[in-house]
């Protein structure tokens, strides 16, 4: 009795482990995870596109603030409750094992809430990473429009009680300092896959290495 109780046990135990997983999978890699870029479509180069926001220290910026040094993009909003804190810490990382090297890196988080995300909102949020990492926003049309050139789709979900959070487009743009994109690094990727791929960027940023 005892050996058939604990055997039925071990087939709960397994079976609530596989169901987790499942879950997981589903959220993070299956159907119910954040688009990828490469499914939004391919970004332009930055020297195509045509817009204006403002940093999280109220100056102007635009794709043409990304030239000349090679720039990590991503999207999201400071109320994200997984994918955006997960994807900034993992910069910071990739940041930390560049040492240096990262001085010479652009990194910007642009904002598809701009209804929430305001300059100082953004001050605040990017404060809780590397100090490298800074914060885009703008109006919602100015916000659409950046969107739109890096191929990115996003859209408010509303949620009980009258709240709402978004849902958007997930990887990290990888450009060099010509403004062609070099890569897309997908949600949650390992940092030694992550670090090479920005190194290669960086040196078709250097006269002569690309």
């Amino acid at each position: 009795m005892r050996r058939r109780a604990l055997l039925r046990y071990c087939a709960l135990g397994l079976g609530a482990l596989a169901a987790t997983l499942f879950v997981g999978w589903w959220q993070i890699d299956g159907p119910g995870a954040p688009e990828t870029a490469t499914a939004a479509g391919r970004p332009l180069p930055l020297t195509a596109m045509d817009f204006a926001l403002t940093d999280h220290e109220g100056q102007p910026v635009g794709p043409e603030t990304l030239l000349g040094r090679a720039s990590l993009v991503f999207f999201g909003f400071t109320w994200c409750p997984q994918v955006c804190p997960t994807t900034l810490a993992d910069i910071s990382h990739w940041l930390d094992g560049l040492g240096a090297e990262a001085e010479a890196l652009d990194v910007v988080l642009i904002t598809v809430d701009p209804e929430r995300d305001t300059v100082e909102t953004m001050s605040e949020y990017v404060g809780y990473f590397h100090s490298q990492i800074r914060g885009w926003t703008g109006s919602p049309p100015k916000i659409a429009r950046a969107a739109d050139g890096f191929r990115v789709r996003y859209e408010k979900v509303p949620l009980d009680g009258g709240d709402y959070t978004m849902n958007h487009t997930a990887g990290v743009f990888l450009f060099d300092a010509t403004g062609a994109l070099v890569s897309i690094i997908d949600y949650h990727e390992p940092r030694e896959f992550a670090l090479p791929k920005i190194r290669r960027a960086m040196e078709r940023s250097v006269p002569g290495t690309g």
